[in-house]
């Protein structure tokens, strides 16, 4: 085994909250999922379920497994963290219903007050709010750049406080992001659905900007790593850019991806496909 895997497995401490938190949630949601399947079979594929597990596999490995240990040694990882959190566990967790399948274990007087509350013009002009594009854009925007300015930066690796509430809120702002992509819950989008490819390709313009600053600066970003051990033949400057040049790679192939999965849906709509025959 290389050095860095010895500080790795060296350095981890098995977090008990974190994985009995994360162990806790999928059993409760592996409960919900069989009693929705119960009632109705055909509600719930089993894929769901599948999606939402792996995702929250993605979110314990990013904060409470040996990779974790890493972040303050290398960028790179830090860089794992956030793009595990924020672009790949949130749309598996959306995709499995998680709204639907927990709504199972809560009584159903409490269920039937929550849809009356949320069925208000209020709550709806609420929601509606929420799932639209600019305000979710822009979220994950700001969560994203505010992050990785230095100081900021800097606050989240001298404070385990801090360092939780960053991780939380890139969760936080990815759910949010992915939320009108996935649409868990049917009224979470107002906007059309072809403006979804535009919402996706401008979300990499502000990874791009930060991956390209990584990448291609000639001075380290973050100093706090040429304070620590390296463990590693990567050098600061290295691992800066190896980061940058991650991220860059990542989330464009992730949203690639999202944006080939939305035209396709959006290409086999009935009144596309009347308009299409009826232009051939």
């Amino acid at each position: 085994m290389s050095p860095l895997h010895d500080v790795a497995w060296q350095s981890w401490e098995l977090s008990a909250s974190l994985t009995l938190a994360v162990v806790v949630t999928g059993l409760l949601y592996i409960r919900g999922f069989l009693r929705s399947r119960s009632t109705a079979p055909k509600t719930i594929p089993p894929s769901r379920a599948n999606s939402f597990l792996v995702g929250l596999f993605l979110i314990w490995i990013a904060v409470a497994s040996p990779i974790a240990s890493l972040d303050h040694q290398l960028l790179t990882v830090h860089m794992i963290q956030h793009l595990l959190l924020m672009t790949f566990a949130p749309p598996f967790i959306l995709w499995g219903f998680p709204v639907r399948c927990f709504g199972q274990l809560l009584p159903r007087q409490l269920v039937q007050g929550v849809i009356g509350l949320f069925r208000r013009p209020p709550v709806q002009r609420l929601g509606r709010g929420a799932g639209q594009l600019t305000l979710c854009w822009l979220a994950a925007t700001a969560t994203l750049m505010v992050w990785h300015v230095p100081g900021v930066f800097l606050l989240g690796m001298q404070s385990e406080s801090w360092h939780a509430f960053e991780q939380a809120s890139f969760l936080g702002a990815g759910l949010l992001f992915w939320w009108p992509v996935v649409q868990p819950w049917l009224t979470a989008s107002t906007s059309p659905r072809w403006s979804l490819v535009l919402y996706l390709f401008l979300a990499t313009l502000p990874c791009d900007i930060l991956a390209g600053f990584l990448v291609f600066s000639d001075r380290i970003a973050y100093p706090v790593y040429l304070s620590g051990p390296h463990h590693s033949r990567l050098g600061a400057l290295s691992d800066q850019q190896c980061a940058g040049a991650l991220m860059w790679t990542a989330v464009t192939i992730a949203y690639l991806i999202a944006g080939t999965i939305v035209t396709a849906r959006l290409l086999e709509l009935p009144g596309y496909a009347e308009a299409r025959e009826s232009r051939s």
